[in-house]
Order: structure tokens, then C-alpha cells, then sequence
């Protein structure tokens, strides 16, 4: 297997603890770039809706 963010080969075994990554730093590195909203799926963009809870405080404010 080969590792998504080095492309090094990466041990698919249990042996390795961060499948399918081949070590804990590309681990973080993808972790990381989830976190920061880095991974997108494509499309349109939806609109904004309110909360139920804000939609609830407005009317009894």
C-alpha cells in the first residue's frame, strides 16, 4: 500500500498502528488538513439556515 500523503509504501498490516499512513507524522499531517477544512467535496454551494434554538431565542427575545 502506499501512503496517501508521502506516497512512500506503507505497511497494511496491524503491525502498523497508523495504516494507512506509513508513519504518525503524515497521520498528523492528514488530521491536520482535515482540522483545516482542507479536504472539500465538490458542489454548489447551500444556503445558510438557522438553528432551530436561534429560530426559538428570537421569538422569545
Amino acid at each position: 500500500m502506499i501512503c496517501p500523503i508521502c506516497k512512500k509504501p506503507a505497511d497494511n498490516s496491524a503491525a502498523n498502528r497508523f495504516r494507512p499512513f506509513c508513519s504518525e507524522r503524515c497521520q498528523m499531517v492528514d488530521l491536520g488538513t482535515w482540522a483545516g477544512e482542507g479536504y472539500r467535496v465538490p458542489g454548489a454551494k447551500l444556503p445558510d439556515r438557522d438553528h432551530p434554538d436561534d429560530r426559538r431565542k428570537k421569538l422569545l427575545n
